[in-house]
């Protein structure tokens, strides 16, 4: 893979219930309502759980997702292709932490903050 090592983690504060938080996560209707500049694969189930595998595509660059965790308050990705490493989301009533480590040429920071703006803007609509 050819790109460079980068880590993020960021948590952000968000007016929403943990269950409103869990519904974005993990039911892939609703995670591609917020999901900005991605396009998923056909075959999503209803709910997001372990081992189910999926990818999405940020413009021509096709990232694969390996769900590794899928409980009611946390989700793991284990991610390959564009970006070679893991995605974790950890939620409570009113927060949202994500850590995401890999091997890219994309900008992580960049679309980790994003995609926390675009989910927290999302929920606040939902409200």
């Amino acid at each position: 893979m050819l790109g460079t090592f980068q880590q993020s983690q960021l948590r952000i504060e968000i007016e929403a219930s943990a269950s409103a938080i869990h519904d974005s996560l993990l039911r892939p209707v609703q995670l591609q309502k917020w999901l900005l500049g991605q396009r998923f694969a056909s075959g999503m189930p209803e709910e997001l759980h372990s081992g189910f595998q999926f990818t999405t595509w940020t413009g021509p660059v096709a990232i694969h997702h390996q769900v590794n965790v899928a409980k009611p308050n946390c989700l793991r990705f284990l991610l390959s292709g564009g970006i070679d490493g893991f995605h974790e989301w950890y939620w409570g009533e009113g927060w949202v932490q994500s850590r995401l480590e890999g091997v890219s040429m994309l900008p992580l920071n960049l679309g980790q903050t994003l995609s926390l703006l675009s989910l927290r803007q999302f929920l606040a609509i939902q409200k």
